[in-house]
């Protein structure tokens, strides 16, 4: 067995390492939103996408029914399926080992995969499986450790855990704001969120500002 890219293996587990820490974050503000221990760590689990975990439990601590929780959690999910059309043809997996990869298709396994093009389809491969599994268990520990410690200070919301929803969401979203025309749907979609709130239920704002990117794209182009 050919031995692993000493370069791959590294950028893949520091990526894993600074990702997965987020998962402190993400069991701290889950507690501080009313759910258990052990639904964050499940929630972890079983969803394993950041961006959506956080949408999902900002919308059930401002009040949001759980449908429109799932909906804005699937809405953001739904890039890990264009991601996914990305890597198929690059990891040509099949059986349960295509079932584990779907799984594990995350913004940082596909990034760091899509990097290692110019090393070659081993290094793509590699960069994809040593990311997605490292932030995988970085993620679920940090998450546990995150909901202890909020669950041992007792009354979340009043240390400002229910803060930090808003907070990292915004620090996931931030790096990705790389030209003009997305800053300014950004903005728009914040300003847009904020002006329909007092008539929409708790979590429709977030979904509905889908339209804002759906007609700013539409008029660019």
């Amino acid at each position: 067995m050919a031995p692993l890219p000493r370069t791959t293996v590294r950028d893949a587990l520091s990526v894993s390492l600074t990702v997965g820490a987020y998962g402190v974050a993400f069991g701290a503000a889950s507690v501080a939103a009313g759910f258990s221990v052990l639904q964050s760590c499940l929630f972890s689990l079983f969803t394993f996408t950041g961006a959506s975990q956080f949408a999902a439990i900002g919308v059930v601590a401002s009040g949001g029914p759980a449908a429109s929780a799932i909906a804005t959690a699937a809405m953001l999910g739904t890039r890990n399926a264009l991601y996914g059309i990305q890597m198929a043809p690059l990891l040509r997996v099949r059986g349960l080992k295509r079932v584990a990869s779907a799984h594990l298709t995350i913004d940082e396994s596909t990034g760091v995969a899509l990097s290692q093009v110019p090393r070659g389809a081993e290094a793509v491969r590699v960069g994809f499986w040593v990311t997605g599994a490292g932030v995988f268990v970085f993620w679920n520990l940090f998450t546990l450790l995150g909901a202890l410690g909020a669950k041992a200070l007792g009354n979340p919301a009043s240390w400002g855990l229910d803060a930090a929803v808003p907070a990292v969401f915004l620090g996931l979203v931030w790096p990705r704001l790389e030209n003009t025309f997305l800053r300014v749907v950004a903005v728009t979609s914040m300003v847009f969120a904020i002006v329909i709130t007092p008539w929409l239920p708790a979590g429709l704002p977030i979904i509905a500002t889908a339209l804002v990117a759906v007609v700013l794209g539409w008029r660019t182009r």
